[in-house]
């Protein structure tokens, strides 16, 4: 069994390159292996490697840079996907894509379903987006939409707080956007379950959109606050105290990009689906917060 995985030294693909190959041989691609603005590079690679499935969490992530460069965005963010998806369907083998909560405008009361209308507001929302529809089109497809990505590679919310907190002696974080933050382990796992259920059943027709995150929600506060008091526990040095870390509003904290104030997913869907039992977000905190310390 031969996996193509793309974005290796992601958050998502860094995980995921440790865990499959108990499934089979892993074909682990980052940018300079397979360079995703380059759609005959993509389609050459493909003929070559002959996959058994593509697992595609690489993406253009950088939410406020996207602003100012919305054809990079859009030239990974959609046309590689179409590309990939387009290979996938030649080949007759399943494609899982990775995308995001930025595809809603954030305006919804409850978590969202994956039914829900989109709205992205930002280039990079808009990117990913477009990118789903491309994914669509070919039948075998397995799309997960998640949120606030963290993990012990890369860079991410977790790891900035936890050094800002070390550096400052006081912070301002919105305390308006609400959300349930994923480690890149937990999506690695589940994307496992996933690969394995598909690849072992040939009559798998349960192909779509997911939401998968964390159980639990909270904001970008409380969440500051709760790396702050783990980090005290484990006995890092730190200048800000949980009490030093103020709640502010999203509009008193203007971005290049609008994020979403509500990203929560509904994930109801995947866990009665594939039988998956999914971690509370301040338990993977804790666990990924010790993993880095």
């Amino acid at each position: 069994m031969k996996i193509l995985l793309t974005g290796s030294n992601g958050q998502v693909g860094f995980e995921l390159n440790k865990k499959l190959s108990a499934l089979g041989e892993v074909i682990a691609t980052d940018r300079e292996e397979l360079d995703l603005t380059n759609i005959d590079a993509i389609r050459n690679f493909i003929d070559h490697t002959r996959p058994d499935i593509i697992i595609n969490p690489a993406a253009y992530t950088a939410v406020d840079k996207a602003e100012s460069e919305p054809d990079l965005a859009y030239q990974i963010n959609t046309l590689a996907p179409e590309v990939l998806a387009d290979k996938a369907r030649e080949l007759d083998i399943p494609l899982i894509h990775f995308s995001t909560d930025y595809v809603f405008d954030g305006l919804k009361k409850d978590a969202y379903v994956e039914t829900d209308k989109t709205n992205p507001q930002s280039v990079y929302g808009k990117t990913k987006c477009e990118g789903e529809e491309k994914i669509r089109k070919h039948p075998k497809h397995i799309i997960l939409r998640t949120s606030w990505v963290f993990g012990s590679h890369g860079n991410n919310f977790l790891k900035t707080i936890l050094r800002l907190i070390q550096e400052k002696d006081s912070l301002n974080i919105v305390g308006d956007q609400c959300g349930s933050p994923a480690s890149a382990s937990m999506l690695s796992d589940v994307t496992l379950k996933i690969a394995d259920t598909i690849l072992k059943n040939k009559n798998f027709k349960d192909y779509g959109t997911y939401h998968v995150t964390t159980e639990g929600e909270t904001n970008r506060h409380s969440y500051a606050s709760l790396i702050a008091s783990e980090a005290m526990k484990l006995n890092v040095k730190i200048k800000c105290a949980p009490d030093k870390i103020h709640p502010i509003l999203t509009s008193e904290f203007p971005t290049a990009a609008k994020r979403p104030l509500n990203s929560r997913l509904n994930t109801d869907k995947i866990k009665k689906t594939f039988m998956l039992e999914l971690p509370h977000w301040e338990s993977e905190v804790k666990r990924v917060l010790k993993e880095i310390i």
